[in-house]
């Protein structure tokens, strides 16, 4: 049985380790509220911008300004943005994106990579590490964007995506990121960013093409020159918002966690050092019995 002194030593740090843990999560459980608010309030809009510009990705002419953007050319120049966290302590929040990106390039797009026609670019330091310890070295990593993670922050990032996009550095970009669903789930998104893809909804029973009939005013072209590029660029800063609540959310539930291990782990050392002590005072009662005994004798 382990002695008094290490037992101190050892409830001590474990519950140095707790404090930590349960300030981490109150912390990220207050950031947590902001940025729910913030993704719940943004998504309608976003989801609904979005679902208007793929409605008319079809009218768009590729030669046009805003047609590029729906440009389809196959997908022989891939670029796979990950957007992860800056720290640690959240769980599998961080690996899984960077999952989700390796097992994309070894899998889908193993010929594109084998050609150098594969690459990466991470949002966030964790993903960053993750993809380099795998053996994947992204072309760009930006740490700075979740410390004031605004709209006006997030157009300079959209519109680098785009350029990449119309200059023909890429054919299609690929968002990997984690969409925020409630404190404990996130749901791990592969989203495509561009080109600009056609939805069609299908109704079940029919198998009739549903389409939404629009009235422009002033004209087509003006709407859908001032539309698409702002779609694509609120596509961007949703998932933004959604990874930077998930964020929060992960960290907060594994605090909360190993806040719980801490609390279960100080019990059973409690029991421990009860016991170790009772032992080491019936030995003192033995000695002490022992030694009148021998001074009777």
């Amino acid at each position: 049985m382990a002695n008094l002194k290490e037992v101190r030593i050892r409830i001590t740090s474990v519950n140095s380790t707790r404090q930590i843990t349960n300030a981490m999560k109150m912390v990220s459980a207050s950031k947590l509220r902001k940025a729910q608010n913030a993704v719940v309030s943004m998504r309608p809009y976003a989801q609904k911008l979005h679902s208007i510009m793929q409605d008319l990705s079809n009218d768009l002419d590729g030669s046009s300004d805003e047609g590029v953007y729906a440009a389809d050319r196959g997908e022989h120049k891939v670029l796979i943005v990950t957007i992860t966290s800056n720290r640690g302590l959240c769980g599998a929040f961080n690996s899984n994106i960077v999952k989700s990106a390796v097992n994309l390039i070894e899998n889908k797009y193993s010929a594109q990579y084998k050609k150098g026609n594969v690459s990466l670019l991470s949002i966030g330091k964790k993903g960053a590490d993750g993809l380099i310890s795998s053996g994947y070295k992204p072309i760009d990593i930006i740490t700075d964007i979740f410390d004031h993670l605004t709209f006006e922050n997030t157009v300079p990032i959209a519109e680098e995506l785009m350029q990449l996009f119309v200059s023909k550095d890429y054919d299609k970009i690929i968002l990997i990121y984690n969409q925020f669903k409630n404190a404990a789930v996130q749901i791990l998104q592969e989203e495509q960013f561009l080109p600009v893809v056609d939805t069609v909804e299908k109704e079940a029973d029919t198998k009739v093409e549903v389409k939404a009939n629009y009235i422009f005013e002033p004209n087509k072209a003006e709407i859908l020159e001032a539309l698409v590029p702002k779609a694509i660029k609120v596509q961007l800063f949703k998932a933004l918002l959604d990874s930077f609540a998930s964020e929060h959310g992960a960290r907060m539930t594994a605090m909360h966690q190993a806040t719980e291990n801490a609390n279960e782990m100080l019990k059973n050392l409690k029991l421990t050092y009860n016991k170790a002590r009772q032992a080491s005072i019936t030995n003192e009662i033995l000695e002490i019995v022992g030694g009148a005994e021998a001074l009777k004798g």
